[in-house]
């Protein structure tokens, strides 16, 4: 059996509480991060021209949308935070806190079904000019606060 570290516990959590939801987990060994990237989909019933992040137009029947979340070592690298949903570091090789990982599959979760959800009225409003995934950092440290009852840490895998 394969000791516990952060990639496999996430990895877990994530399958536990995504459903559906497509995502992959990239471990960066070089910046010492961990990026998990989730994707929705809708149907685009209405046949929208949608212009993506770079620009690209696309009127295709289903709309693919990626996001992605990272975590970090912020001794080793610090990531620009425009790029992505969130932040969370954790402290080096001794890794991050159980809770944080439970708190982050579970409010992931919510958000992508949210955000499924968003991305349908967007499809549908022929006004509306952006969409994104929303991650709301006080709903995530209260179900932080209510996920920490340990104190445990999950350590950073080794190479």
């Amino acid at each position: 059996m394969k000791k516990e570290n952060m990639l496999y516990f996430l990895e877990a959590q994530l399958e536990k509480n995504l459903g559906d939801y497509d995502f992959a987990i990239d471990w960066n060994t070089k910046n010492h991060t961990v990026e998990v990237i989730a994707v929705i989909y809708a149907e685009n019933k209405g046949e929208q021209v949608i212009d993506d992040a770079e620009g690209v137009q696309t009127a295709e029947d289903i709309i693919e949308f990626e996001d992605s979340l990272m975590l970090y070592n912020p001794d080793k690298f610090t990531p620009n935070a425009e790029e992505y949903l969130t932040l969370i570091p954790y402290e080096g090789k001794k890794g991050i806190k159980k809770a944080v990982l439970v708190a982050l599959g579970k409010y992931l979760g919510q958000v992508l079904t949210e955000g499924e959800s968003d991305l349908l009225d967007f499809l549908d409003d022929d006004a509306a000019e952006v969409f994104e995934l929303n991650w709301n950092q006080t709903e995530f440290d209260a179900l932080l606060e209510k996920a920490n009852q340990s104190t445990d840490y999950i350590a950073y895998p080794k190479y």
